[in-house]
Parts: C-alpha cells; structure tokens; sequence
C-alpha cells in the first residue's frame, strides 16, 4: 500500500471520485462510477500497489486473464449491454486501473481510437480498417521491425 495513492485507499477513492465498490476477491477489487453518462461504467483495479499494466507481477498477472472475463461478464449482463469496452491509460493516478465501459447502440462512447479525420478502408476478408487523414501510415519496413523487436523481447 502507498500512503499517497487514492486507489490504494478504496473509502477515499469511492469519496473522491464517485464510485462505489461492488465486488472484490483477495487480489482486485471492482468500483462502478456514480457519475457520469454510462450505466455501469467500472473500474478494475488490483489491491496491492501496481503502478502500471507494465509492472503487473505475481499473482494479480496470473489472475488479470480470468478476472477480466469474469467482470466482464458480469457488466455485459447487468447492464443489457453489447459489449464491454476495455481502456487502460497510463497517465493520472500512478495506480493500475482498468476501465470498463459497458456499450449499447447509441449510447455516449464510440469506437474512435484513432485522433483525426477517419478513413475506412474494406479488406477483402470483410474486415475494416479505419486510418487518420493526418497520421499516415508508416513504412512497412518500420512496423516490421517494431514487430521483430516486439518478437525478440518476447523470445529470449
């Protein structure tokens, strides 16, 4: 626990930012907003102090898979909702939290991760591929070696 972090305190972070806690397990706890345009908008954060997705250890980094399913789930059928959107930043609160937006046409979100102007583009699988009129895109021979790079992270 870190004494300066809000999430690490869950009474002062259900206070402070309009939430109320609604499930917990020995590792994660789940928070659900109190403010806001989206019923059921949630956030999944572990009890221990993990500073970012990137430093996700232990046992909370062998339950994450599981537990995202298992809330999930849960939000996707208490709140009649299509799906569930899964947003993780890096900046603000210096403590993982995973947010949950339950999705229903129509509603306040959207599926806009890219910042500009939007094109689409159909592939022939029937997949579509959405790309910024501002951010053109790079070089293949750049994004192969940001994958290879990825790969031998990943392999050694």
């Amino acid at each position: 626990m870190d004494q300066a972090c809000l999430l690490c305190d869950p009474v002062r972070a259900g206070a402070d930012l309009f939430r109320i806690q609604v499930w917990e397990d020995g590792l994660w706890r789940l928070s659900t907003t109190l403010f806001g345009a989206i019923p059921g908008f949630s956030y999944l954060e572990p009890k221990r102090h993990i500073p970012h997705l990137t430093d996700l250890d232990g046992p909370e980094a062998a339950t994450f898979g599981p537990i995202m399913a298992k809330v999930t789930s849960a939000l996707r059928a208490a709140t009649g909702a299509s799906l569930v959107y899964v947003y993780v930043f890096g900046g603000g609160i210096p403590h993982l939290h995973v947010h949950l937006a339950p999705h229903r046409d129509g509603d306040a979100l959207n599926s806009d991760v890219i910042r500009g102007a939007l094109t689409s583009e159909k592939l022939p699988s029937g997949a579509t591929v959405m790309r910024s009129t501002e951010f053109p895109p790079r070089p293949e021979p750049e994004l192969r070696a940001a994958a290879d790079a990825i790969r031998a992270h990943l392999t050694s």
